[in-house]
């Protein structure tokens, strides 16, 4: 018997109980399509969150205080530690410097108020952080100086407290019952699992120091980032940074009381947590994978017992042991064939629905299905099958004609 008789005769007999093949496809359809889909939210999380961490710019260094355990009475960072950073002749790769004040304050326009990342900043942040404006101007020197009560605003923001994006520029806000006057709206860069970076509000580092933060010392800094000259020179102008801040805090060699972060350590970090988050969705579905294979083994194995005395009757007129072993086998590959392809339609349908869910709750992941974990969810399918269709089908293949033809 050749592989198209096989085939044939498989689809033939799975016909003949079309409600028993139904519910055992079904099994397969569903582990197919949840592995495909988990795997594609995975990726498509993956994709959101690298995607907001490279937009911030590939030559940006992070700086936070706090470092080894070992350092006793560790220094925060500070202004002066900024302008430090500054100075070509010490760091001559580092081309911006942007000291950050970082909160969390009570926001409010009219009868609308929401809690918001509150951040003082200075001029440098612009370029720095990479960002750009959709109307207004961004915090100038004079602001800094000045001690302006002004407010560079994010879009989702805008949205929560003004219930629209454009036109927003002069209005008075209040954060935490004082007033500011919003000078711009802050293009939109999307938000994920670590944070929105949209929502959020931006001030001089001035004014939030004398008016909206509480530091001792009153200069100190909660993070500082670096602009390098280039992508190639962030290691460079990581170790002048460093230098620059052990002399600065007069540290021990080897213990430091701050930490360095490049944006490639950060992207490493977070392609390892969504790598092994991806790989738990893709586990926890292939579960129900497995669990569809046992449904194809329970199925083949009633088939075998229904036609045992066909199988007898083969064996008398010729049959080979192969030929029944080729005749289950096909059939039970079929069935997981089947399920895989009605699970990659299903995968997609899953896909867009939680796509479309994600982006309306704010939350904008786009479910991304590749080509290599639909491959790999369809001969996983076929696997299955293949490996829970070997029992009963050599079970069919091992049965003595003359006893297959008594079996009543």
């Amino acid at each position: 018997m050749n592989l198209y008789q096989s085939f044939i005769e498989a689809l033939e007999s799975l016909v003949s109980n079309k409600m028993r093949t139904s519910l055992t496809v079904l099994g397969i359809v569903i582990g197919v399509a949840a592995v495909i889909a988990m795997l594609a939210v995975g990726t498509g999380t993956q994709s959101s969150i690298t995607g907001q961490i490279e937009g911030i710019g590939t030559n940006v260094i992070f700086i936070s205080s706090g470092g080894d355990e070992d350092v006793r009475n560790p220094k925060p960072l500070t202004l002066n530690d900024a302008e430090a950073l500054a100075d070509p002749l010490a760091a001559p790769n580092v081309i911006a410097v942007a000291p950050i004040l970082s909160g969390r304050s009570e926001v409010a326009y009219g009868g609308e108020s929401s809690p918001v990342s509150i951040s003082g900043i200075t001029p440098d942040y612009k370029m720095v952080a990479n960002e750009t404006l959709t109307e207004g101007e961004f915090i100038s020197e004079t602001d800094i100086l000045g001690q302006s009560s002004v407010a560079v605003i994010g879009p989702e923001t805008a949205e929560k407290l003004f219930d629209r994006t454009d036109g927003i520029t002069g209005e008075t806000i209040r954060i935490n019952g004082q007033p500011f006057r919003v000078i711009g709206v802050l293009e939109s860069k999307g938000g994920s699992g670590f944070g929105s970076q949209d929502d959020r509000v931006l001030v001089p580092i001035t004014t939030a120091q004398s008016r909206l933060t509480q530091r001792n010392p009153k200069n100190s800094v909660d993070s500082i980032q670096v602009q390098a000259f280039s992508s190639e020179t962030v290691n460079i102008a990581a170790e002048e940074i460093s230098e620059i801040l052990r002399l600065r805090h007069r540290t021990e060699v080897g213990v430091d009381d701050f930490t360095i972060f490049t944006q490639q350590n950060i992207l490493d970090i977070a392609s390892t947590i969504t790598g092994v988050f991806t790989i738990f969705l893709g586990g926890i579905a292939g579960i129900s994978l497995l669990v569809g294979g046992i449904g194809i083994m329970n199925i083949m194995l009633v088939s075998v017992t229904e036609r045992t005395r066909e199988i007898g009757l083969r064996k008398a007129l010729g049959a080979r042991k192969r030929d029944i072993l080729s005749q289950f086998l096909t059939e039970s590959v079929v069935l997981s064939l089947l399920g895989g392809l009605m699970g990659i339609i299903l995968a997609w349908i899953l896909a867009t629905a939680i796509g479309a869910v994600a982006a309306a709750s704010g939350t904008p992941i786009d479910p991304e299905i590749s080509l290599s974990s639909v491959l790999l969810a369809t001969l996983f399918s076929m696997a299955v099958g293949l490996l829970f269709g070997l029992y009963p089908a050599n079970r069919a293949a091992s049965l003595q004609p003359v006893e297959a033809l008594r079996f009543e």
